[in-house]
């Protein structure tokens, strides 16, 4: 099963503080196991919130609103794409995350949802496009690397 794991913001990262040299040293570490191990498929840090936007969507009205957001609570400052056996692997990975400091952090772990779960809905041609997507985005992934 593939999951996003979440890294909710902190005031440190939505003021744009860059991590210690330790702390990279720390997750780069960590990196390491995931890929050795098989269970990363990708990750990246982001950006505050004030250098990004929002699209809102109300019919087939768009606005755009600029960052920073207010509630830091609910911003990200990272994420992976696991590769897990189970959502319970997936903790067990989350709770060896290194935690910068005495600082309070939340990381949400949700699965990612895989063709099966469409069912009928997902039509054969549906199936097929979306199989063509995938062989293209890999495509541009090993052309890119």
């Amino acid at each position: 099963m593939r999951v996003m794991v979440l890294v909710k913001a902190t005031e440190r990262s939505e003021a744009g503080e860059m991590p210690s040299q330790e702390l990279l040293e720390q997750m780069t570490a960590y990196n390491e196991e995931l890929v050795k191990a098989g269970v990363m498929l990708a990750g990246d840090g982001l950006h505050p919130s004030s250098k990004g936007a929002r699209v809102e969507f109300a019919g087939s009205e768009r606005k755009v609103i600029d960052g920073p957001f207010a509630e830091t609570k609910e911003l990200l400052a990272g994420y992976w794409i696991w590769q897990v056996k189970s959502l319970d692997e997936a903790i067990e990975w989350v709770k060896r995350i290194p935690n910068p400091g005495d600082e309070h952090s939340v990381v949400e772990i949700r699965p990612v949802f895989e063709t099966e779960d469409f069912g009928d809905e997902l039509t054969p041609e549906l199936r097929e496009k979306g199989e063509r997507m995938e062989q293209q985005l890999r495509g541009q992934a090993e052309a890119g690397a």
